[in-house]
Parts: C-alpha cells; sequence; structure tokens
C-alpha cells in the first residue's frame, strides 16, 4: 500500500467552484490587492479574532516585515529570541531583518520552553518570537507575563497553526502580531505561497500596508522604499474558498491523530507520544512522534510504503548558516536530541481508515 505524505492531489480533485471564482477575478482584470484580498483579509481576521489581517506573499515575509514594521534591525545590535527547534524561515526572518538570532531551547512538545527565555533577555533584546511548531501551541500565558515585564514585544511565529487554540484563545492573537503561511502545505492552503499577519494595532496594520507595497500611498506618493510583497489575488480567491473548510480540517485531523495515539501508546518507550493537555487545541500541521531507531524505522516505513518525513535532522543553530552566531553541539539538548528521534507520519484530513490503520501497523511491524 501507498500512504502519501502529501493530501494535495485529493483536496483539488474537484476543483471546479474554484476555477469560476478564478475565472471572474481573470476576467475582471483583479490580480493585485482588490476587492478580493480586502475581502479574504476581513473573512480571516474574523475566524481569528484579530482587527486586522493583512495579506503578504508568504509566511516568511509575514515574520520578516512583522519585525521591520516595529523597528527590530535598525540597529546592528538588535536581538530577537527563538527556538532551535523550527524551520529555517523563522531564523530566516530575523537574518533578514537585520537583527541577530538568540535561539532557546524546546521543551517535550517540541516548542519553546519559555522557562528559559527570561535567562536570554538583555538591553539588546527587541523582540520574542515563539513558534506553534507542527500546529502545537507555546504556553503564551506565560510567555505574555514575560513580555509585559520587560516591556518586550512578541510576534508570533503561527505559520504552521491556523485553528489552532491555547486556553480557547486563537494562537496569533496575543502578541502585537501573529503570522501565517498560506503555503500549498498547510493546513489553510493555496495554489502558490501566501501568507498573513494578524494585529489589532491600526498603526501596525497601516505601516504593514505601505511595507508590503513599495511604500507607496498612492500611485504617485511613496512614503519611503518599501517591498514587493503582496498577497496575489488569485491566491485569495482560493483561501477564501477553502477558509469555511478549515474547521473540519482541523478537527479531521485531530480525530486522526487520536486515533494514531490510541494505536501506538502501547509502544512505549519505543515511541514517546508527547504530553497533549485538554487546554489546547493542536491542528497536527506535523503529527510527530520521538521514536527510537528513528532512521530504521523511517527507512523501514519508506519501504512499505508509508511517505514518513523527518523534521528536521539538524537543529538550526548547528546549521552553517547559524556559524557567525557561535553556537555548538550541546548548547540546546533537548533540541538535538528531538533532531535524533522525531518523526512525522501522515496524519492529514484526506487519509481514509485502511491507510490509518496500516499506518499504525507497519509501525507496530517495526518494533515488534
Amino acid at each position: 500500500m501507498k500512504v502519501s505524505y502529501s493530501y494535495l492531489p485529493r483536496q483539488f480533485a474537484n476543483a471546479d467552484e474554484i476555477w469560476v471564482e478564478v475565472k471572474k477575478a481573470v476576467m475582471e482584470g483583479d490580480f493585485t490587492l482588490g476587492p478580493r484580498v480586502e475581502k479574504f483579509e476581513k473573512e480571516f481576521a474574523e475566524y481569528v479574532g484579530s482587527k486586522y489581517a493583512i495579506g503578504v506573499n508568504s509566511g516568511t515575509d509575514a515574520l520578516r516585515l512583522s519585525l521591520i514594521a516595529i523597528g527590530v534591525g535598525k540597529n546592528k545590535t538588535d536581538e530577537v529570541i527563538t527556538t532551535a527547534n523550527t524551520f529555517v524561515a523563522t531564523a530566516g526572518a530575523i537574518e533578514t531583518a537585520g537583527a541577530r538570532i538568540r535561539f532557546v531551547d524546546c521543551n517535550e512538545k517540541y516548542v519553546m520552553d519559555v522557562e528559559k527565555v527570561e535567562a536570554l533577555i538583555n538591553e539588546n533584546t527587541k523582540a520574542i518570537m515563539p513558534v506553534h511548531y507542527s500546529g502545537q501551541p507555546v504556553d503564551m500565558e506565560k510567555l505574555m507575563r514575560i513580555s509585559e515585564r520587560y516591556n518586550i514585544p512578541v510576534i508570533e511565529d503561527s505559520c504552521c497553526a491556523i485553528d489552532a487554540e491555547f486556553r480557547g484563545r486563537k494562537c496569533g492573537t496575543f502578541g502585537i502580531t501573529g503570522t501565517f503561511s498560506l503555503h500549498p502545505q498547510k493546513n489553510l492552503n493555496v495554489w502558490s505561497d501566501g501568507g498573513l499577519i494578524t494585529t489589532d494595532s491600526q498603526e501596525i496594520r497601516d505601516h504593514l500596508c505601505l511595507l508590503r507595497n513599495h511604500g507607496m500611498r498612492d500611485r504617485d506618493h511613496y512614503a519611503f522604499y518599501g517591498y514587493n510583497s503582496r498577497l496575489d489575488t488569485i491566491q485569495a480567491v482560493v483561501a477564501s474558498f477553502l477558509l469555511k473548510d478549515v474547521n473540519w480540517i482541523t478537527n479531521q485531523r485531530i480525530k486522526i491523530a487520536e486515533q494514531i495515539d490510541r494505536g501506538l501508546k502501547d509502544l512505549h518507550p519505543h515511541v514517546r507520544i508527547p504530553r497533549r493537555d485538554s487546554f489546547e487545541r493542536r491542528v497536527y500541521h506535523m503529527y510527530m512522534l520521538l521514536v527510537e531507531d528513528r532512521d530504521s524505522l523511517y527507512d523501514f516505513l519508506l519501504k512499505k510504503g508509508v511517505d514518513a518525513k523527518i523534521h528536521y535532522p539538524i537543529p538550526l543553530h548547528l546549521q552553517e548558516a547559524s556559524k557567525n552566531l557561535g553556537y555548538q553541539n550541546g548548547d540546546f539538548p533537548v533540541a538535538e536530541k528531538q533532531a535524533k528521534e522525531i518523526i512525522s507520519l501522515p496524519a492529514h484530513q484526506h487519509l481514509t481508515e485502511t491507510e490509518i490503520e496500516y499506518i499504525i501497523h507497519c509501525v507496530k511491524e517495526f518494533y515488534t
């Protein structure tokens, strides 16, 4: 049996309704920052419970422009605290915004260990960037108390966490901005790249609208030299159409993840399922487990036709790109250990019951 990690062919097997809306946009010549983008921005803001949403061309730019909008990177000494266990875009956004990356270790849930953040704060700390990695919320209540104590803004990397919640509140609404990705593999996805920034600040919203569009107040007046980072209208059409399905997508992923949890729980300690707290809504953008003999299991699953993934085998602080930061092996032991043990299994909303049971069967077969 073949079990694909990607669900895109199934998701868009019948996309006739989307094509109708795309054709309308094309025939009307609505390609850039038109009414369809504004419509989607309003819909998304309402969905997550934010005053404003600003469409940009990627989750990466959502992070980078958020930093720039609050003035991070103006000084060479500016620092931003983030987690060592995340996708490269998080750290890349900090670096390309002109700030210095300060990594912190993660916890058993793969996300920022908030207990270790305060020790890193100094006079150069200009922002904290938690990552709701794999759709697992960070402890935002504790982090926001630190933010308020030191008057340091929080920019949430919610790129994996559309519809995730911490104690009943959507991820991406705690910080001064929240950032989201619409990459094709995300839970709310489009047909190319795309991103969103949420905020309750009209000042930041207005500044971001200029930043994403060359600093243009109108066709003839430029407030400053900005960027070309607009959300394409066609992608806004796709996202707006799919937004109504996000809750169903999340619930299906939760249901499937819980089924796999139950199926593999007896394999402990060979397979270790992270703690699942009831006050969190995890969206399982990636269904990740810690396993013994990870690389052998990975090869075994691929041979069995299960399209497993490894996210990621080398933590960011040990990458060549981080060489100038001076980190060494052993600096973040939890992240380093997880990089050797984490495996991601297919757990998307389009899996059949037969495929789910086959995934469970294959993992059990390896360890028994």
